[in-house]
């Protein structure tokens, strides 16, 4: 399992103090924009030009259009009337609304196994929990591409109890969430945590102790989204009080 990230993380991204060999531009033109739109480093108003960016991170400008067009794609910046590219702000009002069909779809893939009296798919969860163990004895680095980890644990686990629409539905509502989701995975402390809220879920599930399986998967999810919500409106509050100088064009 691999999340993608490029060896420069976050921090580094975020400085642009680092230039990568030339086979890794577009990696790094894409890192280093993420970094700065969940920092909150733009306006609102600020119209994201190519020729301006490929200056701010020392690249030309092919690799900044490619990287406008992933982040796109991420929900991270939206392309307007006007045929510019400018950050996205993120809905945090309807935040915990998605977070709670989230659980409920969630929940009922753990508890429709002891309804229906069936077990949820033990090869599933057995090779899911090897995955995870083994991230647990070599921890990825901080990087919001773990949000695509995270996501394929939950709908592994939901595919796991036989209900496979259940999952098509957890993936539409990941897919609506993601931009601001990618906020949790910024420090190490929260993906060590996650990784271990992860591996208490599936061995519960595996145990056959659903109760303790829905009390642990409450509360991952409801503490992944009071850290979501913080880390989304501090950067959004940044970009708001951007917001005061005259908009620009990066």
């Amino acid at each position: 399992m691999s999340t993608g990230a490029t060896a420069a993380g976050p921090a580094a991204a975020r400085s642009g103090s680092t230039r990568p060999a030339a086979g890794n531009l577009r990696d790094h033109a894409y890192v280093a924009l993420r970094s700065r739109l969940m920092s909150g480093e733009f306006s609102f108003r600020d119209r994201l030009t190519e020729e301006r960016l490929a200056a701010l991170l020392g690249v030309s400008r092919t690799p900044v259009r490619e990287a406008l067009t992933r982040l796109a794609g991420d929900g991270l910046v939206e392309k307007r009337p006007d045929g510019g590219y400018y950050p996205a702000e993120p809905d945090l009002g309807s935040l915990r609304d998605l977070y709670e069909i989230r659980i409920t779809l969630e929940l009922r893939g753990l508890l429709r196994a002891a309804e229906i009296g069936t077990a949820h798919d033990p090869e599933l969860l057995e090779s899911l929990r090897d995955d995870w163990r083994a991230l647990r004895e070599s921890p990825p680095s901080p990087d919001p591409d773990f949000v695509a980890l995270d996501e394929d644990f939950h709908l592994t686990l939901s595919r796991a109890s036989g209900n496979t629409e259940l999952a098509n539905l957890l993936d539409s509502v990941n897919a609506r969430i993601r931009p601001v989701r990618m906020h949790d995975f910024v420090t190490a402390d929260r993906v060590h945590l996650t990784i271990s809220q992860h591996l208490e879920i599936v061995d519960r599930v595996l145990d056959g102790d659903l109760e303790a399986s829905v009390h642990a998967l409450r509360r991952h999810v409801g503490e992944s989204m009071d850290v979501v919500e913080k880390r989304a409106a501090r950067a959004i509050t940044q970009m708001v009080l951007r917001r005061g100088r005259p908009s620009g064009r990066f």
